[in-house]
């Protein structure tokens, strides 16, 4: 499940958009990636953001005045400068429009300048600090550290051409209306214009051998590609002929280059495109701490997985006995219980609306008010990218309002794949999609997110794990509450979706340390988490270019053993008090969240 703007996801290629649902197989469609065009992942040397300082607004400004503070506005211009569509996301709207510079060139300077950065800040000592800004001064850290890591360590600009393809996209400008839409044209089209040179840059930093995954998925990318950036039509139909006439330069001008950049992998690249594409025993580490701020060996968080896959399987087993029938029956049985085409977005507000209500009535958390979540069906250029996904207010956003995407059947496909479609919406997996993207899942965290008083650092920090394990740990914690009866429909389908949780976690690191090949990854992911063929490779191939979607079980098993530890002695064995106070500490690297209720 994930997200749609952000909170975001600092990972190699960029992050989602949105915390999302990857999509399951549209019948009678080739497989496509799960990954979808995603934020501007790097660096633009722009005078007027050299420096600027984030605008806070009143519901966000910073009391915190010490020793870290200036260093703090200092790393996080810095950051925007290499990642300026995470500020879009955010909500700081200065940064509209800008798409990085992936020179070597530029990259090398942002790093160098980073490291200069990193140098003043480990000289400023703990130990003169408050509690809260130790753990600031790590996430400061962090945050240059990371972006370093994707720059010189991972690889990603020299190996991957997704990771270009991931940078224009329109989806914020698309779906918020946070300015009027002339504005969010201008920045559109200044997008578009910049696509050109972007792939002509990526043309000359990409080494000859790619890995093969990569290669087939970037093409399969850059042909949706244009798709995507037609939904701009629409928006610029009630503006002026010289907006919409603009617009229609840019975007002819984007869809060449797009597809140039498709021929030019197929015709250039493809050939010698090769099976390398793990990061390694020790980048594989690095990453754990870059992303989480985790020094736990990969070994480790890999027996862990293991250990949780083993749990869920024994528990659905145990289920399955008593009803009698095989484990993949039981799951085949909750997809004929599914409401009909015309019903399923009625049928998701009523659901969204229960759980609301259920979490109130159970007291699990707090509800910040207000409050305000639309569900609407999934427009058509995303119905490839996602079953569901949240669209969150960004921390700095003014709308407060959530929008819960549900992705409908494409009107284009025949009975039988309409039919097919729908199993995969059945209820139970509604609901259980609804409690991960909405109550008490990604919306309730945005809406705490906005309303505590953070750091500056906290504020532009987003933690993975936190985010992605969290809501999976909100589908458990809501089961244990007693949603829907506790019925064995309901426990089923959240143990399947642990189960793919869970195998995605063992063959991320199985894949990237150990050498486990793409067709043994989903070897193991059809008979450990009851794939599908064509969903198992899926699942398969994204590891090979997303190796943090560990994040949901590592994330989940990170708050249940916080809640072990501290639910009784600190939070009086309440689990509003425990929840509160864990969405209070905003979205901190899942290492740190320890550190973050224990005050240490």
């Amino acid at each position: 499940m994930g997200q749609l703007t952000p909170l975001v996801n600092f990972n190699r290629l960029g992050g989602p958009t949105a915390f999302r649902a990857p999509a399951r197989v549209n019948p009678g469609r080739p497989p496509e990636p799960t990954a979808r065009p995603g934020r501007s992942d790097l660096l633009v040397f722009r005078k007027p953001y050299l420096g600027r300082p984030v605008p806070l607004g009143p519901e966000m400004t910073l009391k915190t005045t010490d020793e870290l503070s200036t260093i703090e506005q200092e790393i996080v211009d810095h950051f925007f400068i290499a990642r300026p569509t995470v500020g879009t996301s955010l909500g700081l709207h200065q940064f509209d429009g800008v798409l990085p510079d992936l020179s070597i060139t530029g990259t090398r300077r942002w790093a160098a300048t980073a490291r200069e950065l990193l140098t003043k800040l480990r000289d400023i000592r703990e130990t003169g600090l408050a509690t809260g800004r130790r753990m600031d001064r790590t996430i400061l850290d962090l945050l240059l550290e990371g972006v370093i890591f994707d720059l010189e360590e991972s690889g990603d600009y020299d190996r991957n051409p997704m990771a270009y393809l991931f940078q224009p996209n329109l989806t914020d400008y698309l779906i918020r209306e946070y300015a009027p839409v002339e504005e969010r044209l201008e920045a559109i089209c200044t997008i578009l214009t910049k696509v050109p040179p972007l792939l002509d840059g990526a043309k000359e930093r990409l080494t000859r051998a790619l890995p093969r995954p990569f290669v087939t998925l970037a093409i399969q990318i850059a042909s949706g590609l244009p798709a995507h950036f037609a939904e701009a039509d629409a928006l610029a139909e009630p503006g002026s002929s010289a907006l919409r006439a603009n617009l229609h330069e840019a975007l002819e001008k984007a869809d060449a280059a797009v597809m140039s950049f498709a021929r030019w992998l197929k015709e250039e690249r493809l050939a010698e495109a090769g099976e390398s594409f793990a990061l390694g025993r020790e980048r594989f580490q690095r990453l754990l701490w870059v992303r989480e701020g985790l020094t736990t060996p990969f070994d480790e968080v890999l027996r862990r997985g293991r250990a949780d896959l083993k749990q869920n399987q024994d528990r659905l087993n145990e289920i399955a006995r008593g009803a009698g029938v095989a484990a993949d029956q039981l799951i085949a049985r909750l997809n004929n219980q599914h409401p009909t085409t015309e019903e399923l977005i009625p049928v998701a507000r009523r659901v969204s609306e229960e759980i609301r209500e259920f979490v109130r009535q159970r007291d699990l958390v707090t509800i910040p008010e207000p409050a305000i979540c639309h569900v609407r069906e999934t427009p058509p250029w995303a119905r490839n990218l996602w079953t569901a996904a949240m669209s969150p207010p960004g921390p700095f956003e003014k709308p407060v309002d959530g929008i819960y995407w549900v992705t409908s059947i494409d009107p284009a496909w025949t009975p039988t794949q309409k039919e097919e479609w729908m199993r995969t919406f059945n209820f139970a997996m509604l609901k259980n999609t609804t409690v991960h993207e909405v109550w008490p899942g990604h919306y309730l965290q945005a809406l705490h997110f906005r309303k505590t008083e953070q750091s500056l650092a906290r504020k532009v920090w987003f933690s993975y794990s936190f985010c992605e394990g969290g809501a999976h740990y909100c589908e458990q914690a809501a089961l244990e509450a007693g949603y829907d009866g506790r019925s064995i429909e309901a426990e089923v389908t959240q143990l399947k979706d642990a189960l793919i949780r869970d195998g995605r976690l063992i063959v991320s690191i199985e894949m990237h340390t150990r050498g486990m090949s793409v067709a043994d990854a989903a070897q193991t992911l059809r008979t450990e988490a009851h794939l599908e063929e064509i969903h198992a490779q899926r699942e398969a191939i994204r590891g090979t270019y997303n190796p943090e979607y560990f994040c949901y079980t590592l994330g989940k098993l990170a708050i249940l053993d916080a809640r072990s530890k501290y639910l009784a002695t600190r939070f009086h064995s309440s689990l509003k008090e425990f929840h509160d106070a864990v969405l209070a500490s905003g979205t901190p690297p899942i290492g740190l969240l320890d550190s973050a209720l224990s005050g240490a």
